[in-house]
């Protein structure tokens, strides 16, 4: 394989002499540097309206002393641009006299491939496959009026150099497939939309089976959305569905457990440690060492192996997430969760594949104790406040629960709560743990990154539910 370093035009001791001046009087820091890929095709109306290709490399210096940060980034892998790089971080150090900090440990252990997705199918057989996707899904049924087919992939190749002179080195790819469909009958229109994607190569999610499975479940929500009357509004027990709805989860309570927001006292979970903040059977996990899994990471994006990190234990907080730097000034470790969007961004504590672990109850049972109720199968948009712990989330598919039975389907349900409270007032946890299909995105303080959800089937009681129905 071929040194990204090598791509300097200086040789590689050169450039770990400059490294070691940069960083001589720094507490942390490194040189990441990235060379990627990616590739969007997009077939909406019956015609393939978007078709892409992006490449780039460059370099990211960071330097970091306290808990102040330098960083200065360039797309030119030369000489001159690490040594303006070098004269930026170093207003850091001036005048600093710190211990650098020992490497990450190093790992043999992988969870993907070390493949580029885009080499293959080409161009053109993505293309045709796309049609071919919009024609069966528009064939399932006669109220489909419109289709949005995606099909996205990319590869990274990661190296990241300290001024110790350890070295590693990262290949991740990533793919996903979207189907959106809008349904209508007479004046009324309705979407439903499906996914699937991992790092891992194209032919895991282009098989028929799993597309044709992908459309029909995108057909199917939106039959059920065309179907669905107004939402009630009130306080309502909450029957949360397992996987996708664990997107929830990872808002309103996942970000407050990193440890940046909990380093400054602007986390909702801030000086809880070791207290009961959720009931009894909740156990929340960040598992970045998951095999093939959106949000896994062989390393993160300081070099740190990913690994599972139990957060909440039983209902009691027992662990943050963190990199290096937050990790260090709060006394601990990084636990592999230092990740950034790319070279030009600074990494920062961020979630990988995010979970609550399994109960011990049927999915059935659970449904069945809900006299009056709400039923969550999937989510859409939502708003979360850090630092309360309140947020706002909006159902694209529930279902009201009368006398245990799940009955009609709803429309405009919203679920209004605060994270921290709500689960202090779950009740009863699923054996049916199951993660997302792997669509899922993260975005904080502007920096966007692949990630995983999941849950079990989950009662949470007194939920407030915003609806349209008087």
């Amino acid at each position: 394989m071929t040194l990204l370093v090598d791509a300097f035009d200086c040789d590689r001791p050169q450039i770990e002499r400059l490294l070691g001046t940069a960083l001589r009087n720094a507490d942390d820091g490194e040189l990441f540097i990235e060379n990627s890929q990616s590739e969007s095709l997009i077939f909406d109306n019956g015609k393939l309206k978007t078709g892409s290709f992006d490449a780039r490399q460059g370099f990211g210096l960071r330097s970091v002393v306290d808990d102040v940060v330098g960083y200065a980034h360039s797309g030119e892998l030369t000489q001159a641009a690490l040594k303006r790089a070098i004269d930026a971080v170093g207003v850091v150090t001036s005048g600093h006299s710190g211990t650098y900090c020992h490497p990450p440990r190093g790992t043999n252990v992988r969870h993907y491939d070390p493949i580029n997705p885009l080499d293959e199918p080409g161009f053109e057989a993505k293309a045709r496959l796309l049609e071919e996707i919009d024609a069966y899904t528009r064939a399932l049924d006669t109220s489909v009026r419109q289709v949005s087919v995606s099909l996205t992939g990319s590869w990274q190749h990661v190296e990241i150099l300290r001024a110790d002179g350890h070295h590693t080195s990262d290949i991740r790819p990533l793919v996903r497939l979207n189907i959106a469909v809008v349904a209508g009958d007479g004046d009324r229109q309705e979407t439903g939309s499906s996914g699937i994607g991992g790092r891992h190569a194209f032919d895991l999610i282009i098989n028929s089976s799993t597309w044709k499975s992908c459309a029909a479940d995108a057909v199917r929500q939106a039959r059920v959305n065309l179907n669905a009357i107004d939402s009630p509004a009130g306080t309502f027990d909450v029957v949360l569905g397992p996987g996708w709805p664990g997107v929830m989860l990872h808002e309103a309570v996942g970000h407050g457990l990193e440890g940046d927001f909990n380093r400054k006292s602007t986390s909702a979970f801030a000086g809880l440690m070791g207290e009961q903040v959720a009931s009894k059977g909740v156990t929340i996990v960040d598992e970045g060492s998951m095999d093939q899994r959106r949000g896994a990471l062989n390393i993160d994006d300081e070099g740190t192996p990913s690994q599972c990190t139990t957060l909440i234990e039983d209902g009691k907080l027992v662990g943050y997430m963190q990199d290096r730097q937050n990790g260090r000034l709060m006394g601990t470790q990084s636990t592999g969760n230092g990740r950034r969007q790319s070279y030009a961004h600074v990494p920062m504590p961020r979630m990988t594949n995010t979970y609550m672990r399994g109960g011990d109850h049927d999915p059935a049972e659970i449904i069945e104790s809900v006299k009056d109720g709400i039923y969550a199968v999937s989510f859409g948009g939502g708003q979360v406040d850090i630092t309360s712990g309140k947020y706002v989330f909006g159902c694209t598919e529930a279902y009201r629960i009368e006398n245990g039975k799940v009955g009609a389907a709803l429309k405009s349900a919203m679920m209004i709560g605060n994270g921290p409270a709500d689960m202090q007032r779950v009740r009863m946890v699923g054996n049916d743990m199951a993660l997302d299909p792997g669509i899922g995105m993260c975005g904080k303080q502007g920096q966007g990154v692949p990630v995983g959800v999941g849950q079990p089937t989950t009662r949470i009681d007194g939920v407030t539910i915003g609806g349209t129905q008087g």
